[in-house]
Formats: C-alpha cells, sequence, structure tokens
C-alpha cells in the first residue's frame, strides 16, 4: 500500500497485491492454531525491523527502486526461498495453504522484477546502492532464523541458496548481466 503512494497510477494493482498478503496472513495463522503454535509478534517485529526501517527511509525519500527491491525482491525471494525447503517437512495442512502462498508470491516478485525491468537505465545506481544495504541484512536474518529452521528440518545453506539463486534470477530478468550480478550477490558476504 506504502509502494502505491509513490506510484499512484498503479495504487489499484499494489492494492491488489497487498490483499493478496492479508489472505497469506490469515492462512498461515490458521497453520499456526492447526499446529496449536501461536506466532511471536515482539520477535517479528524485531526480525524485520532492520530492512523496515530502511523501506521506511526510502518511502520518506521517494525512492521507489529501493522500495521495490526491498518489498517485492528481498523479501519475496526471501519469503519463496523459505516456502520452499519448507513445503516438503509441513504438514498435509500447512503444506497445502504453503503451496498456494508460494503462487502470490511469484506474483509479488514480478510485479517489482518488471517494473525495475522497464525502468533499470534510470534506476541501477539506486539499486545497486540498496542492494550494497540491504542483501546484508537478508543473510544476517537468515542467520539468526538457522536454529529455528533447523528444529523444522530446514538446512540454513539450503535457504540461503535457494534465495540467492531466486534473487540472481530476478536480478538476470531485470536486466543486469552476470558480472553484475555476481557484484551484487557478493555484498551479502561483505556485510
Amino acid at each position: 500500500m506504502a509502494i502505491g503512494t509513490l506510484l499512484p497510477e498503479q495504487a489499484d494493482e499494489l492494492a491488489k497485491l497487498a490483499r493478496m498478503e492479508l489472505k497469506h496472513m490469515k492462512g498461515f495463522t490458521a497453520c499456526a492454531k492447526n499446529l496449536e503454535v501461536e506466532a511471536d509478534m515482539p520477535f517479528a517485529k524485531t526480525f524485520f525491523s532492520p530492512l523496515h526501517g530502511n523501506f521506511q527511509t526510502a518511502l520518506a525519500e521517494g525512492k521507489i527502486t529501493t522500495c521495490l527491491l526491498i518489498q517485492a525482491i528481498l523479501i519475496e525471494a526471501f519469503a519463496i526461498a523459505a516456502y520452499h525447503i519448507y513445503i516438503p517437512v509441513a504438514d498435509p495442512f500447512a503444506r497445502k495453504i504453503t503451496e498456494g502462498v508460494v503462487k502470490d508470491e511469484y506474483t509479488h516478485l514480478n510485479y517489482g522484477q518488471e517494473w525495475l525491468k522497464a525502468n533499470l537505465s534510470e534506476v541501477r545506481e539506486e539499486l545497486e546502492q540498496a542492494n550494497r544495504d540491504n542483501l546484508p541484512l537478508v543473510r544476517r536474518m537468515l542467520e539468526q532464523v538457522a536454529g529455528d529452521a533447523a528444529v523444522l528440518h530446514m538446512d540454513k545453506e539450503d535457504l540461503m541458496a535457494d534465495f540467492l539463486s531466486s534473487y540472481q534470477d530476478v536480478l538476470m530478468e531485470i536486466g543486469l548481466n552476470g558480472r553484475e550480478i555476481a557484484r551484487m550477490a557478493a555484498a551479502a558476504l561483505v556485510g
């Protein structure tokens, strides 16, 4: 919804994507209820606060590229990687919901990808800076949940490999070359 304030001509499409996210929240709330677990919302706020803070700063500065990189590329690629690794170990109820969510997440990923692709010549420099500022945060996030993921039989290296593969595929689709993509992916290692 916030990105829609920066792209008012696409606000309806972005609102539709936001409604999908609300549907996902309801689905995962049902999964938690089925498993008799309660979401740790204070942890979630802390976990996402570095990316959220960077998003809010970029939003206030009108940096559409940075907002899209964070929300539509990094977070979506992170979620897709987690879901891909989770689905094989999920209970049948959670598996069905998660498989549906993954399909929607590709829609969100595609939205950001297509906007960045269409505007790459104007946004390349901001995209690279946003990557340097935010990709290391995702790596730290993956490391932070590695123990919890292991309990669910989700390997940290598999999560990182799946995430980087999705992320690099998006960068290629946006129009970056192999060298640029390798340099951007390396930002995860140095941050």
